[in-house]
């Protein structure tokens, strides 16, 4: 079964982010590094936004006289298949492929010196078929694996151990199979013996490796792909895999890799027809194919290897237009915490980035639970607790429509604030005189009548007009903490208290409206009080004796609660005040 990655993204036609391109950094071996292992594996970073590389190797800087321009898909490593000549010094030449041949990169030469070799060579191992393998068709090849400083091979191949009487073979270092002029014999094991040589010898210990052959000669022949083509580029990310089918097989093993040597995507996956649905390749990657035919006699044999490129998906990939590394991801600059004042009402908190949708979050407790608190690129939060903003811009490769989703979680944290505790007025001719008391552990500036200012040092505020008039204090300290809290203050609003305290001791039990001296004459016809959410929890006339707290028989939580009174002259009077036990 194919593997399903989880890999969702896209392909927009304006750019969000670019990132400066840049050729990798070699790893290993170190550039300009000595005494260098022949058997070395070139190692290389990651450039983002590359779906393959190229690598040659030569004794001079561009040359490709050892190994040419060979492609090895998304790795980022290369092990030349027939070693490294010793005490030389050779240069790698990385290339960016992009598959289209229209912009591929080739980045300078990176040079380093080889050791000079003094032992003789490791055994050499059978790659195909393995050590071990049953029901091999009869006309195979033999390969093996290159063996550490070796430069010339020797093969017995036989029907006992230690036989020869099918052949023996001398290979030099740079070829390392044998196609035998006639096929092995039918139902049989076959004894392979491989010496490595080098100038110092033949190497010591290797012993017979062994396969059987199937009872009768199979002609399967190999398949091609059909859909997507080899060299293909630009293959959807969901697409169908179709070659072309093979008279007298069964069925077909189908192996897929980023790179040549590997199948980290599907090792051998057994199909009984010729074509399959992919679900969902990842985007900008070169992947290799290799589809081998069989049926109860055995499998074809020498199938090659294809490849195709997958579709650029959110990216980063290159803009040819630009020469820039592209990602289709929104830049997103948001803090890691932001601060709420005890005392608010709340705080709008809003993003700059541009984005075709928002989506910010509460994350629960339990870390899992989503509560969506909007969908706009602002929000009005009013509690603490861990939040996520998710921002998308959205693409369309191949008729998909894919969502490129950049987030950030962020914490609220509450800060104390400050408590006004009261505020003091005083007639002063046709003006008043305010004097706002509050309690708190940071320090504070105050303004009149406009949330943003001008703020001043002072908590009195002096010839202030008659009428309506609202007092802000703002902590000075903490960043984020604009307003503290927000009271509505004329001289008739004086008369409602700010607090009570309903314990039974005689003192502040009832929450009622009291005229406060100098005040003008008001009558107020009725006052209803709130909780938070706005459910009515009473209705108190002035002669009453107030509110005692107590709501269905039960006692209220200590919070804050609103009210809202309605003079006899249709005046209206609104604020909250806090029930403390």
């Amino acid at each position: 079964m194919l593997k399903k990655l989880l890999y969702i993204v896209g392909f927009l036609l304006t750019p969000v982010l670019v990132c400066s391109q840049s050729c990798p950094t070699l790893l290993n071996p170190i550039a300009g590094s000595a005494n260098v292992p022949v058997e070395s594996t070139i190692v290389w970073e990651e450039v983002p936004g590359v779906p393959g590389y190229r690598i040659s190797l030569g004794t001079i800087s561009g040359g490709d006289d050892l190994v040419s321009n060979q492609l090895v898909g998304s790795a980022t490593f290369y092990t030349p298949p027939f070693g490294l000549p010793e005490n030389t010094q050779i240069f790698v030449t990385i290339t960016l492929f992009f598959f289209d041949n229209q912009g591929d990169i080739v980045c300078p030469s990176i040079p380093f010196t080889t050791e000079s070799i003094s032992t003789v060579p490791d055994c050499a191992n059978l790659s195909n078929p393995l050590n071990g393998a049953t029901n091999v068709n009869a006309a195979t090849n033999i390969s093996w694996d290159y063996a550490p400083r070796a430069s010339s091979y020797e093969i017995d191949l036989g029907t006992s151990p230690g036989n020869n009487d099918l052949g023996t073979f001398n290979n030099p270092g740079n070829q390392l199979f044998v196609n035998p002029p006639a096929n092995l014999p039918t139902n049989t094991e076959i004894f392979v013996r491989i010496r490595s040589f080098n100038a110092f010898g033949q190497s010591i210990g290797c012993t017979d490796q062994s396969f059987t052959t199937a009872d009768v000669v199979l002609n399967l022949a190999c398949t091609t792909l059909l859909s997507p083509r080899n060299g293909d580029s630009n293959v959807p990310l969901t697409p169908i895999l179709e070659w072309v089918p093979v008279p007298g097989a069964t069925g077909y093993k189908v192996s897929i890799g980023t790179t040549p040597d590997d199948d980290n995507i599907l090792q051998n996956g057994i199909f009984s027809n010729n074509r399959t649905l992919v679900l969902e390749f990842e985007p900008n990657r070169t992947l290799f194919v290799t589809i081998i035919p069989f049926n109860d006699l055995g499998e074809a044999i020498n199938c090659v290897q294809e490849t195709f490129s997958t579709a650029i998906g959110c990216g980063p990939f290159l803009d040819r237009i630009s020469g820039e590394f592209v990602t289709l991801f929104p830049e997103l600059d948001f803090p890691d915490t932001v601060s709420l004042c005890e005392n608010s009402p709340g705080i709008t908190l809003f993003t700059s980035t541009l984005a075709e949708t928002y989506r910010w979050a509460l994350i629960t407790s339990r870390g899992t639970e989503i509560s969506l608190l909007s969908e706009t690129p602002d929000v009005l939060i009013s509690e603490g607790g861990l939040y996520r903003l998710d921002v998308t811009n959205f693409a369309d490769p191949n008729g998909n429509n894919i969502p490129c989703t950049t987030s950030k979680e962020f914490t609220v944290n509450i800060i104390p604030g400050p408590i006004i505790n009261s505020i003091d007025v005083e007639r002063d001719g046709n003006n008043l005189r305010l004097s706002v008391n509050i309690s708190g552990d940071s320090q504070y500036d105050f303004a009149l009548n406009d949330i943003n200012g001008p703020y001043q040092d002072s908590n009195v505020f002096t010839n202030v007009a008659l009428g309506d008039n609202t007092v802000y204090v703002r902590d000075k300290n903490e960043d984020g903490c604009i307003l503290s809290q927000e009271v509505e203050q004329d001289l008739i609003s004086e008369g409602f208290p700010k607090f009570f305290t309903p314990n039974g001791d005689g003192f502040n039990d009832f929450w009622q409206f009291e005229p406060p001296p100098n005040a003008e004459s008001v009558e107020i016809v009725s006052i209803s009080i709130f909780d938070r959410f706005g459910r009515l929890l009473s209705q108190i006339n002035t002669d009453s004796i107030g509110w005692n707290g107590i709501f269905n028989g039960r006692p209220l939580p200590a919070t804050d609660y609103w009210f809202r009174a309605i003079g006899i002259d249709n005046r209206e009077f609104k604020g909250h005040f806090a029930l403390r036990r």
